[in-house]
């Protein structure tokens, strides 16, 4: 008998991200495009970010989310 794990659905899987201690601080959490890819979407993960009034930002391989409703500002 082989034992298998199931990925999570992908709902499941995005609610992990923002169910991290950096998230519920208000902090920054990442994760590597690739990965949203496999185990969600782009598409859920941006609705998701939009619907808790946070950002999201694409830097090289990750995506960045700042935790937090407040405004960004680029400062370099």
């Amino acid at each position: 008998m082989s034992a298998f794990t199931r990925a999570p659905s992908a709902h499941f899987w995005i609610s992990q991200i923002f169910s991290s201690q950096a998230a519920c601080n208000g902090g920054i959490v990442r994760r590597k495009i690739a990965s949203v890819v496999e185990y969600a979407s782009v598409a859920l993960l941006k609705a998701e970010v939009i619907r808790r009034g946070f950002h999201m930002v694409e830097s090289g391989d990750q995506f960045v989310i700042f935790c937090n409703p407040g405004d960004i500002k680029i400062v370099a």
